[in-house]
C-alpha cells in the first residue's frame, strides 16, 4: 500500500492510496482501510492545525469559528462588534462567505471626531453605518501573502472592490501592509491572516472611510 499526501502551501489538501490485493485474507484488507481512514484523520488535522489559533484582544481566534463567533470575544473590538449589531449586519457575517474583514480597533474608533459612533449607533442611521462597515469587507478571502501578490502585481499598489461598491487600495510600506481609502485616509494592518471559518480578518488602527 502506498499513501501520498498532497501539499499546497501550508495546506493539505489531499491523500491517496494505492492498494494492491492478491488474494488477502479478510482481516488484511480490514486493517489496510483502517490504515487509510486513519491517514485521512491525520490530515484533516493537519489542515486544521495549519490555520494557526491568533490572539485578538486578549481572546483565542478559533479558525472552526465564524467572523461574529471569535469577534465578540476580542475586547479590542467591542465598538466594532456594537456597530455590527447596530447595522443588522451579524447574520451577513456570520454566513458562508467567504469574507475578508478589516476590523477596526476601539482605538481606531476612538480616532473619529468625538460623538461620531454614538450618532452612526442611532437607529435612524442605520444606512449610514451599514455603508460604513460594508466598506471594510471584501469578498473572498484574501490572506496577507494574496494582498502583497496583488500589490507586486500592480507595481506597488493593487486595488480592490468592497462590498460596499467603494474601492480600496493596498500598498506596502516596508514590511507593513497599509490600506488607503477613497478619501485619502490611511489603516495599518497590525494583525493579519486571522483565519475564519468563513474567511479571514485583517485587524487595522483606524477606520476607512467611503466617498
Amino acid at each position: 500500500m502506498k499513501i501520498t499526501f498532497y501539499k499546497n502551501h501550508d495546506w493539505v489538501y489531499g491523500v491517496s492510496a494505492t492498494i494492491t490485493l492478491k488474494q488477502k485474507p479478510i482481516m488484511k484488507i480490514s486493517r489496510i482501510l483502517l490504515t487509510v481512514v486513519m491517514a485521512f484523520t491525520l490530515m484533516l488535522g493537519t489542515a486544521a492545525f495549519a490555520q494557526k489559533t491568533k490572539m485578538v484582544g486578549g481572546a483565542a481566534m478559533y479558525p472552526t469559528k465564524n467572523i461574529i463567533e471569535n469577534a465578540v470575544n476580542s475586547k479590542d473590538h467591542t465598538t466594532l462588534v456594537a456597530a455590527v449589531k447596530a447595522a443588522g449586519l451579524v447574520e451577513t457575517l456570520e454566513g458562508k462567505g467567504p469574507f475578508t474583514v478589516f476590523a477596526p480597533t476601539n482605538a481606531a474608533f476612538d480616532k473619529l471626531p468625538k460623538g461620531t459612533v454614538e450618532t452612526l449607533l442611532k437607529p435612524e442611521n442605520k444606512k449610514m453605518l451599514q455603508g460604513i462597515l460594508t466598506y471594510h469587507v471584501v469578498s473572498g478571502k484574501w490572506s496577507a501573502a494574496d494582498v502583497a501578490t496583488a500589490i507586486k502585481k500592480g507595481g506597488g499598489k493593487a486595488e480592490v472592490a468592497t462590498v460596499q461598491g467603494g474601492k480600496l487600495w493596498f500598498m506596502m510600506n516596508g514590511k507593513d501592509l497599509w490600506i488607503q481609502d477613497e478619501k485619502g485616509g490611511k489603516a495599518k494592518v497590525t494583525i493579519a491572516d486571522v483565519n475564519q471559518s468563513n474567511g479571514v480578518i485583517h485587524v487595522i488602527d483606524t477606520v476607512l472611510m467611503h466617498k
